[in-house]
């Protein structure tokens, strides 16, 4: 496992909040990943992405050690295929020596002081001015995006084992400024949950989950991409 450290350059390209806590976009984005893939515990929180480059904004906005190793691991919808990826680990607070957190785990004595209660369960009312931000962090914390191939559709979608997390992140969904119906929760084969966005409304609400986020770097390249690459080869379905 080798670390990684965020370049001075890549950090100054990030509008950073003076408080990982208070609403702010890029404190709605690392706490979309922090629910979406990451762990809260008493003295330590870790966010696990795939994208080099999101990993180096979310180091830049909440500090920390990050760490890069190879893993393999099932497909959430079907655990009988196996994916080998580059993983990230963003480690913040839980050393005595993390000069980032000299009061506590992000300035915060313990976990109660974080968008997240004793049970696990978020609160993100502090970043109700960008819900963009914050459901583009959860996307790309445990959200899919593909092409399907069998419809020539864009397919979106979201996994996570907490079901209480879906439901909330239905909820911003749905009070997004795009029209983006979604499917019932079901369940997944390893034991989670899942829901989609309407194939018919997945090019729109995805369009509108990136446009624009140049501006402020909160995004993972890999996956804009992917979404790019999904909606091309939708529309060459169509022809």
């Amino acid at each position: 496992m080798s670390e990684t450290q965020p370049t001075s350059d890549e950090a100054l390209e990030i509008e950073i909040p003076a408080d990982p806590l208070a609403g702010h976009p890029a404190s709605a984005y690392l706490w979309g990943h922090v629910a979406g893939s990451g762990d809260v515990s008493n003295d330590r929180i870790e966010i696990v992405t795939n994208d080099e480059a999101s990993a180096q904004v979310l180091a830049a906005v909440a500090g920390g050690d990050l760490e890069h190793e190879t893993t393999s691991r099932e497909y959430a919808h079907d655990t009988s295929i196996t994916r080998t990826e580059d993983e990230y680990t963003l480690s913040i607070g839980g050393d005595e020596g993390d000069e980032s957190d000299e009061s506590g785990l992000l300035g915060r004595s313990g976990p109660l002081g974080l968008p997240v209660d004793g049970r696990g369960n978020y609160r993100f009312g502090a970043f109700a001015s960008h819900d963009r931000e914050l459901i583009r962090g959860l996307l790309e914390g445990c959200g899919t995006i593909c092409f399907k191939s069998s419809s020539g559709t864009v397919g979106i979608s979201f996994v996570h084992e907490d079901r209480d997390l879906l439901e909330l992140t239905r909820e911003l969904i749905a009070d997004c400024p795009v029209e983006a119906p979604l499917g019932d929760l079901g369940e997944t084969s390893s034991g989670g949950y899942w829901f989609g966005v309407d194939d018919d409304a997945a090019p729109a609400f995805g369009t509108w989950l990136y446009e624009n986020c140049e501006e402020t770097g909160l995004f993972a390249p890999s996956r804009r991409r992917k979404l790019e690459r999904s909606l091309e080869q939708a529309d060459a379905y169509d022809e």
